[in-house]
């Protein structure tokens, strides 16, 4: 395409973009003038002076000239004010904007009068590429980065409601920076402006006009107070100092390729490629970003920490799964003042502080007695101790004897006492910062309290361990408790069997149920010394037939008297559950029916179904119970009225029934006697019952 052509088609590019911006800035000019409506009047202003600047140069068939490189100048100077404005960061009054920053404010508009100036002198002319070398480009591509970065400041610091009225703005005056960016940087790879870019240039503003007029009808959310946070700073600052170091490294390319003859293809790759490796290798450096940090805390902000971003990243330190909270909570206290590292020491019932945890530094084996000068000096003062001002200054530090073995710790810098409740629960000891810390009011503060939430959750966390112990003893304890039960009732029927053995020692029937009985307590034994020891299996309920658990239930109890009398109404019934611990509950609430009972009384079993459930009813004419005592010392554990009872049974039986989908319900009158009734779930499955299970030795 011939120049001619090409300087119409500009033409009509520019003056498209220039009616577009005055169609949307025409109607701010008589709506209520807010700041960010002046702002944007401006900046559409100078995008319609800019295009018609550019539209009246291509149609007089030139591209550029001194007039058009001012009115680009104003052009994105308005476009930075008003991105400025929508970030909340103008000059007034009630403008929240840390007076660090005006500095940095003032330096931007001093670089675009100096622009300025160049461009009206003739020092900005891209006719002059060749000539002068790539400078007026450089500058050019600079202002554009600086628009985005703008750009990325409103969107990053916005709430996601926030982001909606703003996102199509930022996507439209992001689009034309980018645009600019791209133009730019392909001239100083070229040495030339291309043409056809500069020509598309017009139209491409000139879509972006809708996209901020969508944005302009939500604008009533765009004056929301906002704030430049250290993390948005720091990823800008980042991504500036890229971009310059970038520029810079590719103009040093570039003469490397023109200056170096055959070799200079070579040099210029090898340098390239080895200045990103450079860069990687900064970006990626923990001491380069904490000194980065804490340039821009120094000079930027009033205050050291962003306390919402630190109390966050603290808590979630803190908060992450897994056992090592100590290493967490000596990387969660090091992380406010760039330190690489440190150790936990914490008391323990030896009465000494004990090294529990340390994060990437060495471990300690030293401990330190809670009653030395040192912990009392932490504890009386809770003062965060700087180990290099003491070394230099010891008085102000008085009555702090440092132990000896702080001085093996390698770059030992600071000791952080960790306080509860006014108490020295233990210290964290920190290595030498990644970059110079200044030790202030504020950051001493902010460590204390930090100390303070670490210990809270370390004393958390130890007194959920010793809970989680004294479940496991209180379990222990639990289970002893009810072996103790079973043992003696297994006693019981020994000593009464003993007591009748010389009576009846030469009846055969009566040799034969001893042996029985001998038998049956061995392995009750058994499996009693099976649970102390854990090496039980998990219980496998089985269908059972609740006659033949319940008969051999009677028939332990045949030698008592009153002696037990069973009915069984229906012998098909079947019930889910574990053989031996059902016949315990059933054999537990025969035994009480008998004590309970005279031995002229009657203690009856019936099994029957009622309600598709099986019933098993124990009823005695014996002393009987209150309606106060069912209520509020019957399942009451460890209760009893028996000089040597353990008061658990009644309560084992209902738990156990419980499990199994059941219920125990008691009905009693004092001096007539009482009933225990057990109703538990059918087991539906047509399956035969246990077949190891015992018949009933005799009957009922």
């Amino acid at each position: 395409m011939d120049a001619v052509s090409l300087t119409s088609i500009a033409a009509y590019s520019y003056a498209l973009v220039a009616v577009c911006f005055f169609v949307l800035g025409a109607p701010i000019a008589v709506r209520q003038r807010r700041k960010h409506d002046v702002a944007l009047g401006l900046a559409c202003l100078s995008s319609v002076l800019w295009g018609a600047a550019l539209a009246w140069e291509a149609a007089s068939g030139a591209m550029w000239s001194p007039l058009t490189d001012c009115a680009e100048l104003l052009r994105n100077a308005g476009w930075s004010v008003f991105l400025l404005v929508l970030r909340g960061h103008y000059a007034d009054p009630s403008s929240r904007l840390p007076f660090r920053v005006q500095p940095a404010l003032a330096l931007g508009a001093l670089g675009y009068l100096a622009c300025l100036g160049a461009a009206l002198a003739g020092w900005w002319d891209l006719a002059l590429v060749g000539e002068t070398g790539t400078l007026p480009l450089a500058a050019r591509v600079a202002i554009a980065v600086s628009g985005m970065l703008l750009v990325e400041h409103v969107y990053r610091r916005r709430t996601l409601h926030e982001r909606w009225a703003v996102k199509f703005a930022c996507l439209g005056i992001g689009a034309m920076f980018a645009y600019d960016f791209y133009l730019y940087s392909h001239a100083m790879l070229f040495r030339d402006v291309d043409q056809d870019i500069w020509a598309a240039r017009g139209v491409i503003n000139a879509l972006t006009v809708p996209l901020i007029a969508v944005s302009l009808g939500r604008s009533k959310l765009w004056s929301s107070p906002l704030a430049v946070s250290r993390r948005a700073m720091f990823h800008s600052a980042t991504l500036f100092g890229s971009a310059l170091y970038l520029l810079a490294m590719g103009s040093a390319g570039y003469y490397l390729r023109y200056f170096g003859g055959n070799w200079g293809t070579v040099m210029q790759v090898t340098f390239l490629f080895a200045a990103l490796i450079l860069l990687a290798g900064v970006l990626f450096s923990g001491s380069f970003r904490a000194h980065l940090k804490v340039f821009i805390s120094k000079h930027f902000y009033r205050y050291n920490y962003d306390y919402r971003e630190e109390w966050m990243r603290f808590t979630r330190t803190l908060s992450k799964p897994g056992p090592d909270l100590g290493e967490r909570a000596i990387e969660a206290v090091a992380a406010l003042v760039e330190s690489p590292g440190g150790a936990l020491w914490q008391r323990r019932e030896s009465g000494r502080y004990e090294p529990v945890a340390h994060w990437q530094a060495p471990a300690l084996a030293a401990s330190e007695p809670a009653d030395s000068a040192f912990c009392q000096f932490l504890e009386a003062s809770q003062w965060v101790v700087d180990l290099h001002e003491f070394a230099h200054s010891p008085d102000k530090y008085e009555a702090l004897e440092l132990p000896a073995w702080l001085a093996d710790f390698p770059r030992a810098w600071l000791v952080v006492p960790l306080i509860l409740h006014g108490r020295l629960f233990g210290f964290v000891v920190l290595q030498n910062p990644r970059s110079a810390v200044k030790l202030n009011w504020e950051v001493i503060d902010v460590l204390e309290i930090a100390g303070s939430q670490a210990a809270s959750q370390l004393a958390q966390q130890e007194a959920a361990n010793g809970l989680m112990v004294a479940r496991q003893f209180e379990s222990f304890n639990r289970m002893s408790t009810f072996v103790v039960h079973d043992l003696k009732n297994l006693v019981l029927q020994l000593s009464l069997m003993n007591a009748n053995a010389a009576k009846h020692k030469d009846n055969p029937e009566f040799q034969a149920d001893m042996l029985e009985t001998v038998d049956y307590s061995v392995q009750k034994m058994k499996i009693m010394l099976q649970k102390l020891s854990r090496t039980e299996n998990q219980e496998q309920p089985l269908a059972l037939a609740v006659d033949q658990v319940v008969g051999q239930a009677v028939a332990l109890k045949a030698a008592f008297e009153p002696r037990p009398q069973l009915q069984v109404e229906d012998p098909q019934l079947r019930v889910l559950a574990d053989r031996e611990r059902l016949e315990r509950v059933v054999g537990h609430l025969i035994q009480n029916a008998i004590e309970a009972t005279p031995r002229t009384g009657r203690v009856a079993i019936r099994l029957a179904r009622e309600d598709k459930r099986a019933l098993i009813e124990i009823a005695d004419t014996g002393e009987g119970m209150s309606e106060a005592f069912i209520r509020e010392r019957l399942f009451k554990p460890f209760d009893s009225t028996k000089s040597a009872g353990m008061g658990i049974g009644v309560f084992e039986s209902r738990e156990y029934i419980n499990e199994l989908g059941g219920s125990l319900e008691v009905s009693s009158t004092p001096g007539v006697g009482t009933t225990f009734r057990i109703l538990l779930p059918l087991h539906q499955q047509d399956m035969p019952a246990d077949e190891g299970a015992q018949r009933a030795r005799r009957a009922a």
